[in-house]
């Protein structure tokens, strides 16, 4: 596994992204490699000041660039006017085979537009998707799309379905995901003009093993394996999600330092084992679906156990061969007449 890693991008950069690449060396094989994308000043001061061995520093390369994305750059103007930043060039190198796998917590949009401009789309995708896995009570839930196409057309979601169910299959073992619609009701009558028409896409298509509407609720009962939404709302859904999990936690642990003191000891490291499997961090990434090549997408504020987590998911990804499948189900799927665009129009959608 070859990982391109934008060490320039996020809250935390640079220090953060280099500080995880080091934690990830013991997960490194001897043909493991990768590369660190971004200011060669910085990222050869992080190598002096790390304590890898001889053995483990050969893993890393250098890739030397002299513009950085910010935050708040327009996505699709940045990556025109900084042809030399970091996300751009880790995008190259999967673009030109030289890296499987592009990591970046930096400007989630301009990793979207850099990727679909330079990695291209997969044989038959219309737009790329990004999917998360949501841990529950009953096993993992795969969402899809949380970020990179907030107007899509039925078309798309219908492949987001058959992406995200290739991918919880290939990364959660299963076999045949169910797959849900999000709505605002079960109802085949429920919802917006694109969720109805979406719903007789994913309805008649074989390769989708679809169950019909799901609402907010379903996605912790254990009703559905795959769920598939708009980027805007699966945005929104990600980060609410995140944000409870974490007040949840602090409100209990609170309740128990004030009502009882002597439990608190006992109950920790049943709650920080629970913690850590909602820790969004753990997951590292999220895999941008439907581009040529693999491209994680890491939340803003990743620290340096994300960044560590997002190789290790990087190589599970690599591994796996998920774009071949997507690549034999999109093959399978009926047509459904949709016109197919290149990918610098497909850009000027402005991902979130």
């Amino acid at each position: 596994m070859r990982a391109a890693v934008d060490v320039m991008g996020g809250d935390k950069a640079p220090a953060a992204i280099l500080q995880g690449c080091w934690e990830a060396a013991p997960l490194l094989d001897e043909n493991d490699l990768v590369y660190l994308v971004g200011s060669e000043q910085t990222i050869n001061q992080g190598l002096a000041a790390s304590n890898l061995t001889p053995s483990q520093k050969s893993r890393y390369k250098l890739i030397a660039t002299t513009q950085i994305i910010e935050m708040d750059d327009s996505p699709v103007d940045a990556i025109r006017a900084k042809p030399k930043a970091s996300i751009n060039v880790m995008c190259d190198l999967v673009k030109k085979g030289e890296a499987d796998v592009a990591i970046s917590a930096g400007n989630t949009g301009a990793c979207v537009a850099a990727a679909q401009l330079k990695m291209r789309l997969l044989p038959g995708v219309s737009r790329p998707g990004i999917a998360v896995i949501l841990p529950t009570f009953h096993g993992p839930v795969v969402i899809c799309d949380v970020g990179a196409n907030p107007e899509p057309k039925p078309k798309h979601l219908e492949q987001y379905a058959i992406m995200a169910g290739a991918y919880a299959s290939a990364i959660c073992g299963i076999e045949s995901p169910r797959v849900g619609l999000l709505s605002i009701g079960e109802e085949d009558v429920k919802g917006n003009q694109l969720t109805k028409e979406s719903r007789k896409l994913m309805r008649d298509e074989p390769l989708i093993n679809f169950v019909g509407n799901v609402e907010g609720r379903d996605l912790f009962k254990g009703a559905v394996d795959v769920v598939v939404c708009d980027g805007f709302v699966g945005n929104i859904i990600l980060k609410f999600t995140e944000g409870i999990a974490e007040g949840l936690f602090q409100t209990i642990m609170a309740e128990l330092s004030e009502f009882a003191p002597d439990l608190l000891e006992q109950f920790k490291p049943v709650m920080k084992k629970i913690y850590h499997k909602h820790d969004w961090q753990e997951y590292g990434g999220a895999p941008l679906l439907g581009v040529g090549g693999y491209c994680l997408i890491c939340h803003g504020r990743s620290d340096s156990r994300a960044i560590k987590n997002a190789i290790r998911v990087g190589k599970q990804l690599v591994n796996s061969g998920v774009n071949q499948k997507i690549i034999e189900r999109i093959e399978q799927s009926i047509p459904t007449g949709d016109d197919s665009q290149d990918a610098a129009a497909q850009v000027q959608s402005k991902p979130i």
